[in-house]
């Protein structure tokens, strides 16, 4: 055989032409549906810009060490050792107050979004769209806002109204320093964050329990239901489950996002002896103070797979299944 003759395979051929046929195929349900893909474009474009290519960058940066002037230089698994071996600050105080927090708030601002979105929906129409605007209202306010309504409320001082109450009725002797004590600034915190939680989620369950076909009470009753917690029990939360799981994902997002409050209220940051020092204010710290971009990433990577985690688990307990 001449060294210049091409041998040819004919099953590479038959790939080939496949793979053109198959391309030519999608291209074709493209155009086919284009009107669809350009009312889908905008989304698209953004998800990809301020989604999908951060957390691509970020994963990639948490395997660097980068300082915002010399260009990245890759690491490997040291960001992460370090954060779960040698980081006391995260270990110490960023960790457990992020769990503490999130258990406070995550479960008892759901807990309360459902019972306050039932007990509205029993009421007339129009008080109904009154008092869901009044505690829908406090989560459109910033934290900056928030921080200008709770200060002088926990003020440590006499003026401070929360303090000069409980001295009014001899609850106390002296003034508490609500958002300066560590042992108080974690309380104040809480407080805070369930005060302005009824966000999207609480809307989602408001809409939920309304749209809960009423016949399905009648045939409980016909059945042996005799109470209405067994009405929201056995009718009412299986009958929203979709609305629940995404009351659930919002209420693990913005917990698990928040930690900025803290920050306010103390005025200070760190905020006094880290007690109120989360994970997001830790990467705060290394991004926004140390300039340490590489190790805030390997931070935020961490952070997500938290909420990954908890959303997976919250698909579990609320998804619906195929036969439902």
């Amino acid at each position: 055989m001449p060294k210049n003759e091409l041998v040819v395979n004919p099953q590479n051929i038959q790939r080939h032409v496949k793979g053109n046929s198959r391309l030519q195929e999608l291209l074709k349900t493209i155009y086919k549906h284009r009107i669809s893909y350009l009312y889908i474009a905008p989304f698209t474009f953004c998800f990809l810009a301020f989604i999908f290519i951060p957390i691509v960058m970020a994963f990639g940066l948490s395997f660097t060490y980068y300082n915002a002037i010399e260009p990245p230089r890759f690491i490997g698994w040291k960001n992460f050792q370090y954060l779960l071996s040698q980081d006391l600050i995260f270990l110490q105080h960023s960790l457990p107050n992020t769990f503490k927090f999130a258990l406070f708030v995550g479960p008892g601002g759901y807990i309360l979004s459902f019972l306050l979105a039932w007990l509205i929906a029993q009421l007339p129409n129009k008080a109904r769209t009154w008092y869901a605007l009044a505690f829908y209202t406090p989560s459109l306010t910033g934290t900056i806002a928030m921080g200008i309504v709770w200060l002088p409320l926990l003020a440590g001082d006499r003026i401070g109204y929360l303090n000069s109450f409980l001295m009014k009725f001899g609850f106390i002797d002296s003034p508490i320093l609500w958002v300066q004590d560590k042992a108080y600034l974690m309380g104040s915190m809480i407080g805070v964050t369930l005060w302005s939680s009824m966000g999207i989620g609480f809307l989602a369950m408001l809409a939920g329990v309304l749209n809960v076909n009423q016949e399905l009470y009648e045939a409980g009753r016909l059945d042996g239901i005799k109470s209405r917690l067994q009405e929201i029990w056995y009718i009412t939360i299986p009958s929203m489950k979709p609305q629940m799981l995404f009351g659930a994902v919002m209420a693990i997002v913005g917990t698990l996002k928040s930690g900025e409050i803290g920050t306010t209220l103390s005025g200070s940051f760190p905020t006094p002896e880290y007690s109120a020092h989360v994970i997001i204010s830790s990467i705060d710290d290394y991004s926004g103070v140390r300039y340490e971009l590489g190790y805030a990433s390997a931070i935020s990577v961490f952070l997500l797979l938290i909420m990954f985690a908890a959303n997976r688990f919250s698909i579990k307990l609320f998804g619906t299944k195929e036969e439902e």
